[in-house]
């Protein structure tokens, strides 16, 4: 990093869902969520209609789930806190640096346009892209770096942009979550240890979404692999499953419901990992700790633990800085579309996934920065 580059104003903005912060917001929030043609494909106006009659038709169930939380998530508190602990992270390692932290939530507030207003009053001479999305998936990272670049030509933001898809092999987030698992084995006798399954339990996805070449999935193995990895000898019998299936459709397999039950016939302890969510939110604190919790029990499960979500652990904070100065020494892209790059540098993901924002390159070779607009 030369001395000029850290001595800029770097914005760092921050991607995640977002959630409802009122009752009242619970029904828009799920309209926004339906209305992203990442989420439901159909054409608009088609699209905007089907997703008020499902928002209309979920938003009594969901108040439910957000009672137990107080009437709100806890979502993007908790991404400020997250905010704030890499922030400090980041100015050890640009001391020269002007940084800030920038929070975009992609279905409620704070959105991306507000971020974005905000950076170009700041001034910001530099942005990073960053998700708090290990796994890279269209409906995810892809829909948010589509939306930043439209409201990043609206706001005229000027400033060069680089930003990382993916990372689901960082080693902080690896060694984050393998400490908490670790600790939570830590609370079974050495008979049910001998026995207990752990699942790293993901967000699913359709199918169909899958088998258009989205790598979600593959990434997802990916990060459990390697904290797997990081407890060796130490690690029980291990499944990815996948959870908080909705509508019709066939998502994608094995479902956390049915490990719980295996579980349940075979007198398994289970020990649950999060293992795409980075921060506490409606589907750990409820659908994990709640309503697979009461599953479990009423299946016969001897021990039901569930292994708490990175946040802003140390090492965790650690790795994201690491890669936002890694990215920083790469050249950027002006204009509001990033410059889109992978934590390890180029692709990650093996040909057969078409929906990769990145090229395959021959050789091993160093990629082309891909364009974000294009995802």
């Amino acid at each position: 990093m030369t001395s000029s580059a850290s001595s800029s104003r770097i914005a760092v903005v921050l991607f995640n869902l977002g959630g409802p912060d009122s009752p009242q917001a619970i029904a828009p929030f799920l309209f926004n969520l339906f209305n992203d043609p990442a989420i439901i494909g159909l054409p608009s106006p088609f699209r905007t209609l089907l997703a008020a009659l499902i928002s209309r038709r979920r938003a009594p169930e969901a108040r439910k789930i957000y009672e137990f939380l107080g009437g709100a998530s806890p979502l993007v508190p908790n991404t400020r806190v997250q905010a704030e602990a890499l922030e400090r992270a980041l100015q050890q390692r640009l001391p020269d640096g002007n940084l800030r932290c920038f929070l975009a939530m992609r279905y409620w507030h704070p959105r991306a346009a507000a971020a974005a207003a905000e950076i170009r009053a700041w001034g910001a001479d530099r942005i990073v892209l960053l998700p708090l999305y290990p796994q890279f998936s269209t409906t995810t990272t892809g829909s948010s770096l589509k939306e930043w670049a439209k409201v990043a030509r609206r706001a005229g933001l000027a400033a060069p942009v680089s930003a990382v898809c993916c990372y689901p092999r960082l080693p902080g987030l690896a060694a984050a979550t393998a400490a908490l698992l670790r600790d939570k084995l830590s609370e079974l006798t050495p008979d049910q240890r001998a026995r207990c399954r752990v699942l790293f339990s993901a967000h699913g996805l359709p199918k169909k979404i899958v088998a258009k070449g989205d790598p979600y999935a593959w990434q997802v193995e990916q990060t459990a692999a390697g904290i797997v990895r990081i407890l060796g000898p130490e690690m029980p019998d291990w499944r990815v499953s996948y959870q908080s299936r909705v509508g019709p459709l066939e998502w994608i397999r094995p479902y956390t419901e049915d490990e719980i039950r295996q579980a349940g016939e075979e007198g398994r302890p289970l020990v649950v990992v999060p293992v795409a969510f980075v921060s506490e939110h409606s589907e750990t604190l409820v659908e994990l700790d709640i309503e697979y919790r009461e599953l479990a029990a009423a299946h016969g499960v001897p021990v039901y633990l569930r292994v708490p979500a990175p946040a802003a652990a140390p090492v965790f904070m650690e790795g994201l800085a690491d890669m936002v100065v890694s990215l920083l020494a790469q050249p950027p892209r002006a204009g509001g579309d990033a410059a889109l790059c992978s934590a390890e540098g180029g692709r990650l993901c093996p040909a057969g996934h078409g929906a990769c924002p990145l090229p395959m390159v021959a050789n091993g070779g160093n990629p082309a920065l891909a364009d974000s607009a294009n995802v």
